[in-house]
């Protein structure tokens, strides 16, 4: 598939909001038995689900429960359930990283914006 910019890059879907995206601008998924655990790097092996750096999707692909069918598991294979908190950490990090860089620029929209 080709990017909207017109550059031969690997394009993906996000299971949380279902759009599509390049695949540098999500993070790849990976499920290690029930456990389902970020692949920052990209290189764990088997299956793996995309979704955007945003809260927002993650708490979307939880409510509409995507987990078994990006995974492809039945339900036998994960009777008590995804855990997802190595996930939820990970967005847990977010809003904490950036106030602790630059408390003055929480909220700000961009280097020209002014007090």
């Amino acid at each position: 598939m080709v990017a909207e910019d017109g550059r031969d890059r690997p394009v993906r879907t996000c299971v949380g909001c279902r759009s599509r995206a390049v695949q540098s601008d999500l993070v790849r998924l990976v499920a290690e038995g029930t456990a389902i655990t970020p692949d920052t790097r990209g290189r764990c092996p088997g299956r793996g689900a995309y979704l955007h750096h945003d809260r927002r999707c993650f708490e979307l692909a939880e409510r509409r429960r995507v987990w078994s069918r990006a995974f492809r598991a039945r339900n036998e294979e994960t009777p008590t359930g995804w855990d997802v908190s190595r996930v939820a950490a990970l967005f847990d990090d977010i809003p904490s990283d950036r106030t602790r860089r630059d408390p003055d620029r929480v909220g700000m929209s961009g280097p020209t914006s002014r007090l």
